[in-house]
């Protein structure tokens, strides 16, 4: 049994569904400030935290891709009702695209997809991102330890895990064709330099060419949390 904090708002539909980052939570700038237009308009918003996340129970260190996105997967179909505009940041985009994935292969729920809005989505990061990019020395410590603590500009040092790692090429995504059924935008930062435009461009070409729109911000940065990227998140959302 996993004790997952949910913030949850009834309200009008299409409601607004919120998938953090990778060591993110719910109590960032971007999920703050969606909670608050969806609240302005009387709309229905979901946020929560992953385990070893934020306001959820857990250790950060025993997280996997595909325990994450269980949790992502029983929340939405928990609380969420009607047509929903997923909004994915980083590895939320990740989770956004495998919650469309699973859905899809379900009977259909009482909840349903209306769009995804995905923020600097990462899709494969933990193989493309990270271990692809990782020294011999981090990789080896990673074999032979389980984990490796990753300097981080945002904060302490994190654990990668070999788990991690391992159990996130049971969901890597940028093989093949992504079939999400709606319609996607995807908002990234050319000065990202965590998770570059390139990425961007290969999960755009994975996906259906006549229902997505991805928009380049050519000063933005990995956040994209500054006042004029909300406004640009939030005018992409109430296009859905």
């Amino acid at each position: 049994m996993r004790r997952i904090a949910v913030r949850a708002r009834e309200g009008g539909l299409p409601g607004l569904f919120w998938l953090g980052g990778f060591k993110s939570d719910m109590q960032g700038t971007k999920a703050v400030a969606l909670d608050a237009w969806a609240a302005d308009r009387k709309r229905a918003c979901v946020r929560f935290d992953y385990s070893g996340h934020g306001e959820s129970a857990g250790d950060f260190v025993h997280g996997t891709i595909g325990r994450w996105l269980e949790e992502s997967v029983a929340v939405f179909e928990r609380f969420c009702t009607g047509p929903q505009v997923v909004i994915g940041s980083s590895m939320g985009g990740w989770m956004a695209l495998l919650l469309a994935r699973e859905l899809g292969r379900r009977p259909a729920s009482r909840a349903s997809l209306a769009g995804l809005v995905l923020i600097a989505p990462a899709p494969d990061f933990t193989e493309e991102l990270m271990w692809k990019g990782f020294s011999s020395e981090a990789r080896h410590q990673i074999e032979t330890t389980g984990a490796w603590l990753r300097p981080s500009e945002y904060g302490d040092p994190y654990p990668i895990t070999r788990n991690l790692i391992e159990e996130g090429r049971k969901h890597l995504l940028l093989g093949s064709t992504i079939e999400v059924g709606c319609p996607v935008h995807i908002l990234q930062g050319a000065r990202d330099p965590d998770v570059p435009w390139k990425h961007a461009f290969a999960l755009a070409h994975r996906l259906p060419a006549d229902d997505v729109v991805l928009t380049m911000i050519q000063d933005g940065d990995h956040r994209l949390s500054r006042p004029q990227d909300i406004a640009r998140i939030i005018a992409a959302v109430a296009e859905i």
